[in-house]
């Protein structure tokens, strides 16, 4: 393992050493005449000895060496994370290549270990089918317009302008559409992996690269049915991340979320742990878009963006929501049509027309997963793709509608803003081990 601590005494050698696979260290104790000038914070070492029961109450066992053999040592002056300091997030990012070695980012990416496995049991144990949808893909899921396309280094010395798959391609936005094609042979599908938006935004919520929570579920009319996948989901993958790794969320809600703590108290929780047990296990509301606009028009609060019905949701809307319906996950749904893609199904209401979309909004976040229920039937969605000159792109999509179509609908998750929203970290880039955003790709 790495050594955390060194403690030098007359009569004993003490050593903290870790080797990642839990918050908590292993004591090593040894005779003075074992150490040497190697041996200092953040050295790699190897330990031979008997394992003891620790005569200490903070620790059950503990290691008596008889050997210490330094693997890789470190020099403490010029490595940037010192011994027993709290190093604040912004200051350990400057280190993508050490960062990991941070308690804080060490109890992060065990975590999101652990929450990577419980979303795939959970869908492998409801019978869905794991896809691997493409990164390079020739659409466009979102019509957002904010995508990454893909130049080989040869094409750009080129004078004749040429495309290496002879069509323009892109870094994938979403995965959906891809579910889409295998919701028409398998009634419930998934994906998990990277998606890309160009957006040039330097907040804290926003990141180039991150990683989706993608299904699809076939034969289904209610968008009820999405939502119950949804919330099952978040109370599956938290209990399991709770009960796997209680120190290391422990320390999140001690020293990087107080403002959650707070609400925590404002709930009448014990701790923000027993909050975020029984977090999802309220009633959770639902409002349909008209609504929310209606809370928000008659709020007391000024927002930087006029809540008028048509325009989309923004973040401080989003939270007011969240707060105005008491601190607990708001399902919003029936948004304007023509504020959603082309896929999302016609409500055909009057006279204010809409979706059948759902996003749902979750404390300190704002919105955590967007779904819908997806036009199944051909004449609507042949109309609107000739409405938005988009037929000869989607002939293929328009095809998966002609042979064995079916009542389906899907949803998608962020999973860094899940992870913000268990932990309480404020800020997206301290939740993904390499951050990509607008001017930063280091590493």
């Amino acid at each position: 393992g790495w050594v955390r601590s060194v403690r030098s005494q007359k009569e004993v050698l003490f050593l903290h050493i870790n080797d990642g696979s839990s918050l908590e260290n292993l004591q090593v104790v040894a005779d003075p005449s074992l150490e040497n000038r190697d041996l200092t914070f953040g050295s790699a070492v190897e330990v031979q000895g008997k394992l003891v029961k620790s005569p200490h109450r903070m620790q059950n066992m503990e290691v008596k060496a008889e050997t210490i053999r330094v693997v890789g040592p470190c020099d403490t002056w010029s490595f940037p994370l010192k011994t027993k300091e709290r190093h604040p997030l912004e200051y350990v990012r400057q280190f993508p290549h050490l960062r990991c070695r941070n308690n804080t980012l060490g109890s992060l990416l065990r975590i999101r270990s652990e929450a990577t496995a419980a979303i795939h049991s959970f869908f492998q144990d409801n019978g869905y089918v794991h896809i691997h949808t493409p990164i390079i893909t020739s659409n466009d899921c979102e019509g957002a317009g904010e995508l990454f396309q893909i130049e080989v280094s040869w094409a750009r010395e080129s004078a004749e302008k040429t495309h290496f798959f002879n069509v323009p391609a892109f870094l994938t936005v979403s995965g959906q559409l891809h579910l889409e094609v295998m919701a028409g042979a398998f009634t419930h599908v998934f994906t998990f992996g990277p998606t890309f938006r160009a957006e040039n935004s330097q907040s804290r919520r926003h990141l180039a690269e991150f990683y989706m929570v993608e299904a699809e579920l076939s034969f289904t009319e209610s968008l009820q049915d999405i939502m119950q996948v949804m919330e099952d989901l978040f109370k599956t993958a938290t209990n399991t991340v709770l009960s796997k790794c209680p120190r290391d969320v422990e320390l999140f809600h001690k020293y990087i979320a107080p403002a959650q703590k707070h609400l925590a108290r404002k709930l009448h929780c014990y701790s923000f742990h027993s909050y975020l047990k029984d977090f999802f296990f309220f009633s959770s509301h639902r409002i349909s878009y008209n609504e929310a606009v209606e809370i928000l028009k008659q709020a007391s609060e000024t927002f930087t963006f006029k809540p008028e019905w048509g325009c989309d949701l923004q973040t401080e809307h989003e939270k007011y929501l969240v707060k105005h319906c008491g601190e607990i996950p708001v399902f919003v749904i029936n948004y304007p049509y023509n504020l959603k893609p082309f896929y999302m199904r016609d409500n055909e209401d009057g006279p204010q027309h809409t979706v059948a979309a759902v996003d749902l909004l979750v404390p300190g976040i704002g919105e955590l997963y967007g779904g819908s229920l997806r036009e199944e039937r051909l004449p609507f969605l042949e109309s609107r793709l000739q409405r938005l000159g988009l037929t000869d792109a989607y002939q293929w999509y328009l095809d998966l509608r002609k042979f064995g179509s079916v009542p389906h609908g899907g949803f998608g998750m962020g999973f860094e803003r899940y992870l913000q929203c268990i932990l309480g970290v404020d800020n997206i880039r301290d939740v993904i081990p390499f951050p990509r955003f607008s001017h930063s790709c280091l590493l």
